[in-house]
């Protein structure tokens, strides 16, 4: 996921000194004034004097870093008496409260008073690219050096203050944005130079043109009066409402308290990691809901009414977001309708690959039709199993097969079926092994090199330490037969704690583009971050992954992967800087090295013996790939269905619309599976962010983009996965471009001709 509320945040940049030493000092200095001394008797004093300021000018850009050794994946390292000069040093994360809410209002004047200067000095008829467009550009690319961090830290600090402040700098930040987008003067001049184009402008900057001049419209600028005032508080409640509503989720913090009994069948590692205390008596764990205790409980606790408790105690977790959200929808479609769209879906879909919500419905109700049968099909098989299994315990079965039932009973039908025991697989995939075998491949598919650098002696909040001391720290360049160049700063911060963002996620902390548009060598660099909640290793083991989790963190790390290696000119187009029914694609993709056999073998790496994962364990995985696709499949056309549903309101037949009963009526209906009688037992819409946090009426992007990722994977990657050639053509062609052209045009240049879904339809295993 990529929360695309972050995207465009408006944002000043505090850099990390470089690190010197006397060495790092005196060797360019040395070596300058040999050439020097060279020049002066062969050449010309001039020469001499230009190389010496040149190697000098290198000393004062370039950051040294010191690297650990390398590891047994394979992970490009330098040893340790070597360096690897970086010409940008990365973030810091040093923050307090106070300081983090005045760099944000400082920031903002900043911008306001870029906007001041143009609105006074330019003119409709004065206005060209240069004078107008290239200074918002570039206030644009400002902002996002330091806005991304302001508000990246409500996802990720340990101290509950900052992450307040970090929320209030959010709000902040996007009542500016609202306030910059509603600007009649700057329209004005955007949209005439907008009209006067010159045919010769580049490709990327008459697209930057035009997405602006169509900002511009799409916040309301037709509109007068009384009803621009409306716009304009509708859009700010609703900027509000979205991050109270993830701040709820990340602040959340309930469970359960059970007893050792009622957890029978939980893995004693998942057990371990458990708060216990005595309560009455008796020696309880307290389960919360997040999800390193939350699926291993639903998918081995042997009492189904344990689960019952877990999955509805889920469902109603953040009980206060349930007015957010009904709030939200009812929000959206007035400022739809104020534009002169009939709902919120035709509006965002207009800037979608889908285009209108009748085609998105169409290709969501298609494939429902398509996958409908062998869903019900499984469930009826998972109820033979769960009778089987009942029966054989003693206990009496319904003929029901609830929604606390699946993960319980896929995982059963894994283990008869293929002999697949998903713990004793992940005593197969440490969570650092897997860290390192991922970037081994992107290694050798995109012709990158990654290196860790050194964390014993950085503090937390430093470039190379990051926000917390789980986080870890990695330096990207291109490898050597591509030119060496520094490509990022990749931080992973992959275990839960209290207050952090909960589910898996890629947030972009500083975009890449170029200072001086014309000049190839004045590159930002990006920095990204990726943020997952995998187990924490125990006193005995290491996190050790199941293969699901795997699939996860190829996922995000392709979004990280995307977000590093992106060559747009303008921070606007950066990495995952996409349209959103196309976002996924690129990691949807690079799920499939999870399942291909010498892939898995690299990732492998028993924790104890570091012997990869047997032969027959593979092959049995891979054979697993698809069992109750159908109903995953449909799952996801659930939360796809019910998006558009709630987002083509049809006003006043809807106004009363019961958001929960038609959330889990739809559920029931598309999935098939039993839950409590009430259509209002629980809020699920309430309990993951996406419907909230920028995938409004975009939730079918998850299917949509599919189809793309697997034209792509079967085109390009099928026959040989580590083709380097087309790893570098998939790179330049498609994760380059970002979103500084139409996807599209992306996706021809790679695929070589139109996309098609015939493998889309060919890995569900249905007929086109």
């Amino acid at each position: 996921m990529v929360p695309r509320r972050m995207l465009h945040k408006p944002a000043a940049r505090l850099a990390l000194a470089p690190r010197r030493n006397l060495k790092t000092l005196l060797l360019p200095l040395l070596l300058a004034l040999s050439i020097a001394f060279i020049l002066v008797f062969t050449w010309s004093p001039e020469l001499a004097l230009a190389s010496v300021r040149r190697l000098l000018g290198l000393t004062r850009h370039f950051a040294t870093y010191r690297v650990l050794p390398p590891s047994r994946a394979g992970l490009s390292t330098i040893s340790k008496m070597s360096a690897f000069k970086a010409p940008q040093a990365p973030p810091t994360f040093k923050h307090s409260k106070d300081s983090l809410l005045k760099d944000t209002n400082d920031l903002i004047e900043k911008s306001r008073a870029t906007l001041d200067r143009l609105a006074k000095e330019i003119t409709p008829e004065t206005a060209t690219f240069d004078n107008v467009i290239a200074p918002l550009a570039a206030d644009e690319n400002d902002m996002g050096l330091t806005s991304h961090i302001l508000g990246f830290y409500q996802y990720v600090s340990s101290d509950p203050a900052v992450r307040e402040a970090s929320s209030q700098a959010d709000k902040i930040m996007s009542e500016y944005a609202i306030e910059a987008g509603m600007r009649e003067d700057i329209f004005k001049l955007v949209n005439a130079v907008f009209k006067s184009l010159p045919s010769d402008i580049p490709p990327e900057s008459k697209r930057l043109v035009e997405k602006l001049n169509t900002d511009f419209i799409r916040m309301g600028l037709q509109l007068e009066g009384e009803n621009r005032d409306i716009f304009k508080q509708i859009k700010k409640d609703l900027s509000f409402l979205s991050i109270d509503f993830s701040k709820s989720l990340n602040e959340e913090n309930g469970g359960n308290w059970f007893t050792a009994d009622e957890l029978k069948g939980v893995p004693q590692d998942v057990i371990d990691t458990l708060k216990s205390e005595d309560r009455d008596g008796t020696k309880k764990y307290f389960l919360s809901y997040k999800y390193p205790d939350l699926f291993p409980a639903l998918k081995f606790d042997l009492n189904a009414d344990v689960r019952e408790k877990i999955f509805v105690g889920n469902e109603n977790k953040c009980p206060e977001n349930l007015e957010r959200f009904d709030k939200t929808i009812r929000l959206r479609h007035k400022k739809a309708q104020l534009l002169g769209y009939r709902n919120h879906a035709e509006y965002v879909l207009a800037e979608k690959m889908a285009k209108t919500p009748e085609k998105v419905n169409d290709f969501l109700g298609n494939l429902r039709s398509k996958l409908t049968q062998g869903g019900r099909d499984e469930v009826e098989k998972l109820k033979s199993l769960k009778k089987s299994d009942m029966e054989s315990r003693g206990l009496s079965y319904d003929d029901k097969y609830y929604l606390w039932d699946h993960r319980f009973y896929d995982r059963l039908v894994r283990e008869k079926e293929f002999n697949i025991d998903e713990n004793k697989i992940a005593e197969y995939f440490p969570l650092q092994k897997c860290v390192d075998g991922m970037l081994n491949i992107f290694e050798k598919l995109l012709g990158l090199k990654f290196i860790k650098v050194v964390e014993q002696d950085a503090q937390v909040g430093s470039g190379e330490r990051g926000w917390h001391e789980d986080c870890k720290v990695y330096l990207v360049h291109d490898e050597e037969s591509l030119g060496g160049q520094f490509v990022g700063y990749l931080y992973l911060d992959l275990h839960p704690r209290e207050g952090k963002y909960g589910h898996a996620a890629n947030f972009n902390l500083v975009p890449g583009f170029l200072r001086e548009p014309a000049n190839s060598t004045s590159r930002n660099y990006p920095a990204t971050a990726l943020v997952c909640n995998f187990s924490k290793p125990t006193p005995s083991k290491p996190s050790l992954l199941k293969h699901d989790e795997v699939v996860t963190l190829f996922h995000e790390l392709g979004h990280g992967i995307h977000d590093l290696v992106s060559r747009t000119i303008y921070s606007r187009f950066h990495g995952t800087n996409t349209v959103g029914d196309f976002v996924e694609a690129p990691s949807q993709m690079l799920e499939n090295w999870c399942w291909e056999p010498e892939q898995i073998k690299q990732l492998s790496s028993h924790y104890e013996s570091g012997e990869p994962l047997p032969d027959d364990l593979i092959k049995a995985l891979i054979a697993s790939k698809h069992v109750n696709d159908g109903l995953f499949n449909l799952r996801q056309l659930h939360f796809g269905i019910f998006d558009m549903r709630v987002h083509e309101l049809t006003m006043p037949e809807d106004e009363k619309l019961d958001s929960s009963k038609t959330y889990n009526q739809l559920r029931k209906d598309i999935a098939g599976l039993d839950g409590p009688d009430s259509l209002t037992f629980g809020h699920g819409q309430t309990t993951f962010g996406h419907l909230m946090g920028g995938y409004d009426a975009g939730y079918y992007g998850y299917l949509w983009s599919l189809v793309f990722a697997c034209d792509m994977y079967y085109t390009g990657f099928k026959k040989n996965p580590m083709d380097p050639e087309n790893g570098r053509k998939y790179r330049h062609e498609v994760l380059e471009k970002g979103g500084s052209r139409d996807e599209m045009e992306s996706l021809k240049a790679f695929l070589g001709r139109e996309p098609n879904s015939e493998a889309f339809f060919r890995e569900l295993g249905i007929q086109a």
